[in-house]
């Protein structure tokens, strides 16, 4: 294991220990958050947890937690969660983050809103001064007319990139495109953007979660650090 999978393990690792039996559980998507949810399945076989749900915010998650026989579960059957566990592309010093790398952005939005408790774990390469300097932002576009999206996102200062490229476009659980979109010098205003985001026909989500994070969970050489 690499340095840097062994701080997420460790960072993932230690958010687990928020967990308690009886929970509803919101489970993240991607490369750190699978950690957690290794640790949550080992709970859970050994009985150390017990009476836990968890919902899963891609098919990824569902099938990992379901290889420890993990409960899962729907919002619509437990609309209101305990905690959420995920990670981030970055984080800002207000712990607004930009999510969406891992292609999960729209399920895990509407997981988490609905968690009374999210807590974030990254590796420090991922706290940023601003958003928009270490990630592009993700933002989910249905696929029809997916070029005129674009044009229209280029007007707001970044330049849209389609995941996977045009030959083999990425596409997502809920079957539409992601336009990584780069700023050059960050992003200025990120409550201005969401809303301008949120307004657009044909944007289905984006990857900006604000006001949202509890708790960020940063790994680093010299150890983990909590940011409240």
């Amino acid at each position: 294991m690499s340095s840097i999978e062994a701080l997420k393990k460790i960072a993932a690792e230690k958010a687990v220990e928020q967990v308690k039996s009886g929970m509803v559980l919101g489970l993240g998507t991607g490369s750190t958050t699978r950690y957690a949810v290794d640790k949550i399945g080992q709970l859970y076989q050994s009985g150390q947890l017990t009476d836990i749900v968890g919902i899963p915010t891609s098919e990824a998650t569902a099938e990992r937690a379901r290889s420890y026989g993990v409960p899962l579960t729907t919002l619509d059957q437990h609309p209101v969660l305990d905690v959420a566990i995920d990670g981030a592309d970055e984080v800002d010093p207000q712990l607004n983050v930009i999510k969406g790398l891992g292609g999960a952005l729209l399920r895990e939005k509407m997981v988490e809103m609905n968690a009374k408790r999210l807590i974030i774990v990254v590796d420090d390469r991922k706290v940023s001064t601003q958003l928009g300097l270490v990630s592009p932002l993700p933002v989910e576009v249905i696929p029809f007319n997916w070029k005129f999206t674009a044009r229209w996102l280029a007007g707001l200062g970044c330049t849209p990139v389609l995941r996977g490229g045009e030959d083999s476009p990425y596409i997502t659980d809920n079957h539409n495109y992601i336009l990584d979109c780069h700023f050059a010098h960050g992003i200025d205003d990120p409550a201005a953007l969401a809303a301008t985001l949120r307004n657009r026909v044909g944007v289905v989500e984006h990857g900006l979660f604000l006001g949202m994070v509890h708790q960020v969970i940063v790994a680093a050489a010299a150890g983990v650090s909590v940011m409240e």
